[in-house]
């Protein structure tokens, strides 16, 4: 089967690691892959090294960029669609708000334009582009536009059943159009223990001791991805706990701003900023800490999460769209969005109870390891390409 996945640019991401195992494993299944991307700008990293020897052809077009400007949107569409046009794919597969647009209208579009009809249309929903942090108006403009494009969708894949939950609710699309496959995780690194010396080493790196309770958070440093929050838990709980420290993983346009706030408050020793990890290493930086905190505001459904219970360690939570559909009292604890006051308590109860946290994190990576495996997603992935294909073609 030729297919032809588009994302808008491949940064350090969820959605674009979710991709590229895709196209990975599509391609060693003996799929005719190509990858149209944008470029990687910005402060986040870039993913490009690893689509190298991978099997399958990647196509940047420097005009698909993130942000809405239709002097690179509108050529971006018609190369999109050239591009297709020459590729003639079974299915167009798209991800990420911008190239999911443009990508779907340009693969609707070429219906007739080769003997077989158009190509089968996928979209995979990491994230929606509205929600409660934004204007009304913008809110109704994306929603809008995802209902045009859903008209011109066969299938959507969802990261997590509340991605379905929230587009149909605001009316994207029908219930018989969605599938759930959990977005994959490289499982090998997170499940392979880390030795004493690896540990001890990752912590003198930044300064923190051997027998520090550690908390990471692994984010962009970028709005509503909750460091605030984080930060100011951190107020109460240094005073209460001398032995806690926090971890920040992650870059981007905040990291200034958090920084400036950390020495403010007198907590530079307390808390630390890794900057940016290339993704080989998050599982050391996972293992080498104790306990996982997200405080993201909007997520499909955040990897940290599952990566974290993948390397036995407990994670806190908002209850956010996806989270809780691995986040539970078995693996750790899922609390209120924006509350402080419930972050420190659960923070607290894991900080001072070692075997808790050990309970838990046996008991997180149980429950994740079949549900984000490749394998699993993939076969998921490929079930719904056989249906449309083998059901339209």
């Amino acid at each position: 089967m030729k297919v032809v996945h588009v994302i808008t640019r491949l940064i350090l991401g969820g959605a674009q690691e979710n991709t590229l195992i895709t196209c990975r494993l599509l391609a060693q299944r003996g799929h005719d892959v190509t990858l149209i991307t944008g470029p990687a700008l910005g402060p986040e990293g870039e993913l490009f090294e690893q689509t190298k020897g991978a099997g399958y052809k990647v196509i940047v077009l420097d005009r698909l960029r993130r942000a809405i400007n239709p002097l690179y949107d509108v050529p971006s569409y018609f190369a999109i669609k050239k591009l297709l046009r020459e590729l003639q794919p079974d299915v167009v597969h798209t991800h990420s708000a911008k190239a999911g647009i443009l990508g779907r209208f340009a693969g609707h579009a070429l219906k007739g334009k080769w003997a077989k009809g158009r190509p089968a249309v996928v979209h995979t929903i990491h994230g929606l582009a509205f929600h409660p942090y934004q204007s009304n108006l913008l809110n109704k403009f994306y929603i809008a536009i995802e209902k045009a494009t859903a008209r011109r969708t066969d299938c959507f894949i969802s990261v997590a059943d509340a991605m379905t939950q929230q587009a149909l609710a605001a009316g994207i699309g029908r219930p018989q159009q969605y599938v759930t496959a959990y977005s994959a995780i490289e499982e090998g690194d997170f499940l392979e223990p880390i030795s004493h010396e690896r540990r001890v080493e990752f912590r003198r790196k930044y300064g923190i001791a051997e027998d520090a309770v550690v908390l990471v958070t692994i984010a962009r440093l970028f709005e509503l991805k909750g460091h605030d929050y984080i930060i100011e838990s951190a107020k109460e709980l240094a005073k209460r706990f001398a032995n806690c420290v926090w971890l920040f993983v992650g870059d981007g346009n905040l990291s200034d701003t958090y920084k400036k706030q950390v020495r403010d408050l007198g907590l530079p020793e307390r808390i630390r900023f890794a900057g940016l990890l290339p993704p080989g290493e998050i599982p050391l930086a996972i293992q080498a800490c104790d306990i996982l905190v997200h405080c993201s505001l909007r997520e499909g459904l955040a990897r940290a999460l599952p990566q974290a219970m993948l390397c036995g360690r407990p994670a806190v939570s908002f209850d956010v769209d996806g989270a809780r559909e691995v986040v539970n009292d078995n693996t750790g604890r899922l609390i209120e969005a924006k509350s402080v006051e419930q972050l420190i308590e659960a923070c607290a109860e894991l900080i001072e109870d070692e075997e808790l946290r050990r309970r838990l994190g046996e008991k997180g990576r149980e429950s994740v390891k079949e549900k984000f495996s490749p394998e699993t997603m993939v076969d998921r992935i490929e079930e719904v390409y056989s249906k449309l294909v083998g059901g339209r073609f």
